[in-house]
């Protein structure tokens, strides 16, 4: 399947390496509103460089194009992209309210075409296992589910472009900028919310209309309950992981990154040594925790790799739009429930 890029930035870059390793996808074209961007991003991986959109898009060649413009900007080359044929592959989030993301649903529906989200956390082995032992009820009865995110952006990161740190085109500070992929891995293995509470603040950074901390404690569907903490105000030498962590009647695992620092369960399996042999949490910086740019792309990889199977097979990617509304609209609750004192906000 052929891909184009939108928006030749830092993400672009992380698109193009990932696209160029997967199976069943090549990189075919990249749009840049600017040119001598789109050129050299282009140029590096022997793609067409365009910096009109509908020229872009009007390419019959073209099948399917990744969105990496800031997150507030993902509605617009979107809707564009579905309304032109093309399917579409967004970075996270989907975009900033869960209103946008329905109206590319209902595009998507319209043109018959799938849009489907980044959520690129989801594809390593530590989540895969994860995943398995929550499916399997391996917790018995889920009493706890967190979430924590305690990473530092200085304020250079937030000065380096006029839409960061803004509400208008980041949604949000470090809950829905940073944040929003462990946010999704924790509803991706304890299930739906119920309700939530929350504090927010901006500590430790200036000209930014966002919060830099926010605490919610959180009350699941199944009366688990549960803290999300995300930060971009907390300094370490190496960087914080972020951390997943699952606690019920029957077992505990908490996870850092891509691996765990708790595997344990009151009745063990086979596959647990294993686990405990190739998984267990060493001594990593956490991933991304002070550099953005300290990402690997083989998650990326992985992602596109689902969406063009599902595709292929006529069956919706486990990164659908639905199941990236979800953090989104979770998100949304957490900031009602700071913007008012904490009032507990139902979803």
């Amino acid at each position: 399947m052929k891909f184009g890029i939108i928006g030749a930035g830092m993400i672009g870059h992380f698109h193009a390496k990932a696209i160029t390793a997967m199976t069943g996808g090549s990189l075919h074209s990249v749009f840049d509103l600017r040119q001598e961007a789109a050129e050299k991003l282009a140029g590096e991986y022997g793609a067409k460089a365009y910096s009109d959109m509908a020229e872009f898009l009007a390419d019959p060649e073209l099948e399917i194009v990744t969105v990496g413009t800031p997150s507030g900007a993902h509605l617009e080359p979107s809707l564009a992209a579905l309304n032109a044929g093309k399917h579409v592959i967004c970075e996270k989030p989907l975009e900033i309210t869960t209103d946008r993301i329905d109206m590319l649903i209902a595009a998507a529906e319209t043109n018959g075409k799938t849009i489907a989200a980044v959520l690129n956390r989801r594809f390593h082995p530590g989540m895969d296992a994860f995943k398995k032992a929550a499916d399997e009820g391996r917790f018995g009865t889920l009493t706890s589910a967190s979430a924590y995110v305690k990473w530092y952006r200085d304020q250079a990161y937030y000065d380096s472009a006029a839409w960061r740190g803004t509400w208008a085109l980041d949604g949000g500070g470090a809950l829905m900028n940073q944040s929003i992929h462990t946010v999704d891995a924790l509803l991706y293995l304890a299930g739906p919310v119920k309700a939530v509470q929350a504090n927010a603040a901006c500590l430790a950074h200036e000209r930014i209309e966002v919060e830099d901390i926010v605490v919610a404690i959180v009350e699941f569907e199944n009366g688990a309950r549960g803290v999300i903490e995300c930060s971009t105000c907390t300094w370490s030498k190496d960087g914080h992981p972020a951390r997943v962590q699952l606690s019920g009647t029957d077992g505990s695992v908490f996870l850092a990154d891509e691996s765990f620092e708790i595997w344990d369960f009151r009745d063990e399996k086979p596959e647990d040594a294993g686990i405990k042999s190739t998984l267990m949490k060493g001594q990593e910086a956490g991933l991304g925790a002070n550099d953005p740019s300290a990402i690997n792309f083989y998650q990326h990889q992985r992602n596109f790799e689902e969406v063009v199977n599902a595709i292929n097979e006529g069956r919706e990617p486990s990164t659908s739009s639905a199941e990236a509304r979800k953090p989104v609209a979770l998100i949304q609750a957490i900031y009602e429930s700071a913007r008012n004192g904490g009032k507990r906000v139902e979803l």
